[in-house]
């Protein structure tokens, strides 16, 4: 499995702080953020991980986590030049996928819980269909809204809706069979002119 992190976002709600650097680079305790979900991805047992940013912001990861091997693991670039949704990571990193499955994660999302490694791990076996991270919350109208049977099998995912069916939302990490790609090329922009990733 191989995985993404999408940290191109313009950070636009932690501004002036963003002026200058990548938000997913600011520090949370004594790290970068970006270090989180590569954490997670590590965690999972991924080792081939593609990192999506700005253009402006792409030298700056590069210095900081340069090809990953001082992590042991391989790391590639590509950049998003508009905010075309998280859907559009799947066509931006088509080449980089390839032929295998794929952990999308986005990069302001920090993951921590009792049994997660376990839980991640057991998600990167997937070889048909997909997985997400589902999160209990109590005002879940203000996320992706996700409904489940009682086999924990997604019936619809709905983005912020008025009268949520659950209480459960979409956390930020995907885990995605190889069909994913040819699923997001058939996305139509949403009315935000985003490809949403909660249609595929």
């Amino acid at each position: 499995m191989k995985g993404i992190i999408l940290a191109a976002g313009n950070g636009s709600r932690l501004r002036p702080l963003t002026e200058g650097i990548s938000k997913h680079m600011l520090p949370v305790f004594d790290k970068p953020m970006i270090y989180y979900p590569l954490s997670i991805l590590m965690m999972a047992g991924i080792k081939d991980v593609l990192i999506i940013t700005n253009p402006q912001h792409l030298e700056s990861y590069k210095s900081l986590l340069n090809d990953g091997s001082e992590f042991g693991i391989s790391i590639k670039y590509e950049t998003q030049t508009t905010a075309s949704g998280i859907a559009d990571a799947f066509l931006i990193g088509e080449n980089f996928i390839g032929d295998d499955t794929v952990c999308l994660i986005l990069g302001d999302n920090l993951f921590f819980g009792e049994g997660l490694i376990q839980i991640i791990q057991n998600a990167t076996k997937l070889t048909d269909g997909a997985q997400i991270i589902a999160k209990k919350v109590n005002k879940p109208e203000n996320f992706g809204v996700v409904e489940f049977d009682e086999n924990l099998n997604v019936i619809s995912i709905e983005e912020k809706p008025s009268f949520p069916k659950s209480k459960f939302i979409i956390t930020g990490l995907y885990f995605y069979d190889n069909s994913v790609v040819q699923k997001a090329k058939k996305l139509q922009p949403s009315t935000r002119g985003e490809k949403e990733i909660s249609d595929i």
